[in-house]
């Protein structure tokens, strides 16, 4: 079975209510077994548009990481932010099909 992610990234407005979301948003994280592998490290941008916030978050599967974006606990975070933040999240699918090495 393939892993599900978060690939989210934002702009803070107001860090005071960010950190509201930011205290409100492990207990869905929690419940749903997240794991980041990329939380707000050093980043660059070749191409495309940059974001001072990056966030990956990984899964066990796609079914689970839309559940935790649309459980109660998630949409209460959500709240808590408020306009403190622009923030896009997108939920993929891994993958595990062939790799360059593989060809």
């Amino acid at each position: 079975m393939t892993k599900g992610y978060w690939i989210a990234r934002a702009r803070i407005h107001d860090p005071e209510g960010y950190n509201k979301y930011l205290a409100a948003n492990g207990a869905a994280f929690r419940k749903y077994g997240a794991r980041f592998l990329i939380r707000n490290g050093k980043y660059e941008a070749p191409a495309g548009e940059a974001w001072p916030r990056n966030v990956v978050a990984v899964f066990e599967d796609y079914d689970t990481a839309l559940a935790c974006f649309r459980s109660p606990e998630y949409q209460h975070a959500i709240a808590e932010r408020g306009d403190s933040a622009d923030v896009d999240v997108l939920i993929v699918e891994g993958y595990e099909g062939p790799q360059p090495e593989d060809a």
